[in-house]
């Protein structure tokens, strides 16, 4: 199962991940961090939905090309984290909702890519990295 954890952050991400929460709770918005690292396994499980297993697309990344399978010394350390926004108690999934906008605004602000800002590679509103110079 993915984790959750921010200590399965890079170590670079930890506080940066760390401030996005601050700062998005400041600005009034309930964020649940759905996912920090996953495995190879999990990351093929997710590459084959839309392709060889039903439903949509969900990444681009085979295992080892997503920076949530990233490592240091064999260890977890994401550079990468999801979100969902919550009102009232439930997760907003809808891209068209205003929360997306608001929280990609602050995880870009903190010098995240964001992958659900116009433009992306692949329009992915759950998704901040951290840009690759950094890791």
């Amino acid at each position: 199962m993915s984790s959750r954890s921010l200590q399965h952050l890079h170590p670079v991400l930890q506080p940066i991940c760390q401030e996005f929460l601050r700062q998005t709770a400041a600005a009034g918005l309930d964020i649940l961090i759905v996912c920090t690292w996953r495995s190879n396994a999990e990351q093929d499980e997710l590459y084959a939905k839309g392709r060889s297993e039903p439903g949509p697309r969900v990444t681009n990344a085979r295992a080892g090309q997503s920076a949530h399978n990233h490592t240091i010394q064999g260890q977890p350390a994401s550079c990468a984290f999801d979100i969902v926004p919550m009102q009232a108690g439930k997760p907003v999934w809808d891209a068209k909702h205003p929360h997306w906008q608001k929280a990609g605004q602050i995880g870009m602000a903190l010098g995240l890519n964001w992958y659900g800002k116009p433009g992306a590679p692949f329009r992915e509103f759950p998704h901040f990295e951290l840009p690759r110079d950094r890791w």
